[in-house]
């Protein structure tokens, strides 16, 4: 009988990490991470009904383990019948995760014609055309995230936007996007970008500082994050081999 007195409290953890993962997935607006973490089972209800109903699809996928391939058949023959933005934004992911990543830009194209309310398609199109090598396209769609959310995806969009616009050779905006970047984040991505754009302007002192502010990450930050830090800092050593001392 003791399992029926905790019954109540692992539905209500079941369902805060269920709302959890698919925020993981999906990525919508910050402030919704809040309302599930400070105000648990009931926040994360209101995000389910709220942000996770219209997208119930894509959550079956995550959790029954739908082949890749086969869901991205399902969704193309479903968006030529209801070519409803959740359609196309999760076709747009599955196409990505596959790296096709001139149909993701275009499926996430059609979700923000199907006038989508969310910055997601926005965001993932220019992923998409950063993948692309079209920095200048992608500078317009992450100006919009940012200018709704300037920490979005916890504060890796303004330092892609920096990127873009180094790319673009936007190079006086490309550095103080930068610099505004680093400020609020300690991203490895954001350090490396941020290097690979000194050294680009002959800065290679200042360029060598960022990338050994990741290296020493892997000396110090816990076994766990050491996991997930290892293919930048593996970047970060090759670009320490091939700067000038």
């Amino acid at each position: 009988m003791e399992i029926l007195y905790y019954l109540p409290y692992l539905i209500g953890l079941l369902i805060q990490v269920t709302a959890i993962l698919h925020f993981i997935r999906r990525r919508p607006e910050t402030y919704w991470i809040f309302l599930i973490v400070f105000l648990g089972p009931l926040g994360s209800i209101i995000y389910l009904l709220l942000v996770a109903m219209p997208d119930f699809v894509s959550i079956r996928q995550t959790f029954l383990g739908v082949p890749r391939r086969g869901r991205i058949v399902e969704l193309e023959a479903a968006v030529r019948e209801n070519p409803s933005p959740a359609n196309f934004e999760e076709l747009g992911d599955l196409y990505m995760e596959n790296s096709e990543f001139d149909k993701a830009r275009t499926a996430f194209g059609s979700a923000i014609t199907a006038h989508s309310d969310s910055l997601h398609p926005f965001y993932r199109r220019a992923l998409c055309a950063l993948k692309l090598n079209d920095p200048t396209a992608a500078i317009p769609d992450m100006e919009r995230v940012l200018a709704k959310e300037p920490d979005y995806d916890f504060n890796r969009a303004g330092g892609l936007l920096a990127q873009a616009c180094a790319q673009a050779g936007q190079s006086e905006k490309a550095e103080a996007l930068f610099r505004k970047a680093i400020a609020s984040s300690t991203l490895s991505e954001t350090y490396l970008n941020y290097a690979d754009f000194l050294a680009s302007q002959g800065r290679h002192a200042e360029a060598r500082q960022w990338v050994q502010k990741v290296v020493d990450k892997g000396l110090t930050a816990p076994s766990y994050l050491r996991r997930q830090e290892r293919p930048w800092i593996r970047r970060a050593c090759e670009m320490l081999k091939q700067m000038p001392a």
